[in-house]
């Protein structure tokens, strides 16, 4: 969209963050709204309005508390993450197999049993099975 932008153009959003996500970015991305000769507003924020000066000081303070609250959440999602760990919690996606049914199948491959009767007997797929064993 940027390489497209023409003298007179307004870019419109429905929030400043579909737009950049940084403060550096918002900034650079005005700047090359700026010089093609366009202009810019937010839907959500009626403050961020590019057309006046003080509309473009506005958007800087906000896009830079806005780059503050995102650090502070990324920083809390973390912190908790970490707890969560500590008490044990798994993050991601259940096994498919216990460990001893993951140890059972590398016997029974390491046996030369085919991978596919493998799976079937686990009810899983192929891919499940070579992901156990190197094969």
């Amino acid at each position: 969209m940027l390489d497209h932008i023409r003298e007179g153009d307004i870019i419109v959003v429905w929030k400043l963050d579909r737009l950049a996500r940084s403060t550096r970015d918002l900034l650079e991305t005005m700047e090359t709204i700026r010089e093609a000769g366009g202009r810019f507003q937010s839907i959500s924020e009626p403050w961020a309005d590019t057309t006046s000066h003080s509309g473009k000081m506005i958007m800087t303070i906000f896009a830079g508390i806005a780059e503050f609250e995102r650090d502070l959440i990324r920083e809390r999602t973390g912190a908790g993450r970490e707890a969560a760990k500590k008490r044990g919690v798994r993050f991601g996606r259940p096994r498919k197999l216990t460990l001893d049914q993951g140890e059972l199948a590398r016997r029974l491959v390491s046996e030369g049993k085919a991978v596919r009767e493998i799976a079937s007997v686990f009810k899983v797929h192929p891919a499940t099975i070579y992901r156990l064993v190197p094969i």
